[in-house]
């Protein structure tokens, strides 16, 4: 009878799963989004707002309240109005004593405020509990069903129970809340929406550099160059030809710079005995963009591959050959193969076709799906090992396709080398570099250092 009992005690629907009440403090946007999805999850939504008329905007199954008699239903209150309407919070600060209020709000541009909106909001009513949470999802996204957009909340407070109530709000309705800490961390979140790509500033910034000095070097040397002294017009290889000099030149720069960080912190490590100093500022930054710039240069590669792709139906390349071919008619003479130039041109094939695999291959491996479902080991295998074999074959991919040119008087034009000379600087650089750092000598004590012995531990930070 007991064991019968307890069943039934077990399928008895539990009242601990009802929700509790939730406030809102304004019928905007974002506030009526909101309340939408806290209804859908099944929350019982009363919103406060300076008219008590219903809208059809509102949301079915939502109460509209005065500010006083919504913030006396529930005991979290979500204050989705910008920070320059906070003043008429403060007459209500006897009720809203002891409640946990939650602020949604962002600013205009980084840092508006000497403090963050949040703090700002303690200071105005200093008995409530005051969270930041939901600033970095949008209305959209929530209308949406977040199907389509970023998961993650990020969540502050310094009450650890309030924080704790705001969370479980947070998993309720599907997303994924980040604890961030004390409140002090709020000004760092309302930083995050106002920040476009950080992590893709400095890739793109210097994609856009090297892409301008590379297109005014090659129309110096393809275009200028033959109009001033062979008078002959050739602009219109600023469509296909000086694009398709600039994107591979702009892969395997940019995939030296990849790894060049790599080596010059483990330069700076060996030079120091310790790696329990930061590095500089600088190459932190470097370090912290690689993916983005690994990306970028995947998406140079790829811009190749297309250019490469449509050269045998271009008029230019299709009247060279018909030329040819009706020069050799003429003069009943057949040109025979050479077998040199033919192993030459497949090898140069060969290694771009291997180096454009490895390059994709490292592109999937670095999104979040796939990364997450390898280990460390495998994932470091994929990105360094895999990643400096890619940097060969790109960089032998660039040597024969015209290594026989560097001693050539006719390749420099104006004193100017060829742009897929200067492209195979970084990459030799970072490749002779890192075959020193492979020898033993260096190589052991290095591996020391990473594992935690210091040559001069006074000297550690």
């Amino acid at each position: 009878m007991n064991k019968n009992s307890s069943n039934i005690m077990a399928l008895a629907p539990s009242t601990s799963n009802k929700r509790e009440t939730v406030c809102i403090f304004g019928t905007g946007d974002f506030g009526r989004a909101l309340g939408h999805k806290m209804i859908q999850s099944g929350y019982p939504v009363v919103f406060g707002s300076r008219s008590t008329q219903t809208s059809s905007l509102i949301p079915k199954g939502a109460e509209v309240l005065s500010h006083a008699e919504a913030a006396q239903k529930a005991a979290i209150i979500i204050i989705a109005i910008q920070r320059q309407h906070y003043n008429f919070l403060t007459p209500l600060a006897e009720i809203l004593h002891g409640k946990v209020l939650v602020d949604v709000s962002n600013n205009l541009k980084i840092n508006q405020y000497p403090e963050s909106n949040a703090e700002y909001l303690a200071q105005l009513v200093p008995g409530a509990k005051v969270v930041k949470a939901f600033n970095t999802v949008s209305a959209w996204a929530l209308q949406s069903g977040t199907l389509d957009a970023s998961r993650q909340v990020f969540v502050c407070g310094d009450d650890t129970e309030a924080k704790q109530m705001v969370m479980d709000i947070v998993r309720a309705l599907g997303l994924t809340p980040v604890d961030q800490g004390s409140l002090l961390a709020a000004q760092e979140i309302e930083n995050y929406p106002l920040q476009l790509f950080p992590m893709w500033k400095f890739p793109i910034l210097l994609s856009l550099g090297l892409t301008t000095f590379f297109f005014f070097y090659c129309l110096i040397r393809s275009v200028i160059y033959p109009y001033v002294y062979e008078n002959e017009d050739f602009s219109f290889f600023l469509a296909i030809s000086i694009p398709n000099r600039i994107c591979p030149i702009l892969a395997l720069i940019l995939l030296a710079l990849v790894y060049l960080p790599g080596v010059l912190a483990a330069i700076i490590q060996l030079y120091r005995g310790t790696k329990y100093r930061r590095f500089p500022d600088w190459l932190d930054k470097w370090m912290l963009c690689r993916k983005q710039l690994g990306l970028v240069a995947l998406a140079f590669a790829s811009l190749h591959v297309l250019y490469t792709l449509v050269i045998p139906i271009r008029s230019f390349v299709r009247w060279r050959i018909s030329s040819r071919i009706i020069s050799q008619a003429l003069n009943n003479k057949t040109e025979p193969l050479n077998t040199t130039n033919a192993w030459l041109s497949d090898s140069y094939l060969a290694l771009g076709i291997l180096g454009f695999f490895l390059f994709v291959l490292l592109g999937i491996t670095s999104l979040p799906s796939v990364s997450n479902n390898v280990n460390w080991r495998e994932f470091r295998f994929v990105q360094s090992k895999l990643g400096y074999l890619t940097l060969i074959l790109c960089t032998a991919h660039t040597l024969v396709y015209g290594g026989n040119r560097f001693l050539s008087p006719s390749s420099y034009r104006w004193y100017l080398p060829n742009a897929y000379m200067l492209s195979l600087i970084v990459p030799c650089i970072v490749l002779v570099v890192k075959f020193v750092l492979i020898f033993p000598c260096l190589d052991k004590p290095l591996t020391r250092i990473r594992q935690g012995w210091e040559r001069n531990p006074q000297y550690s930070e």
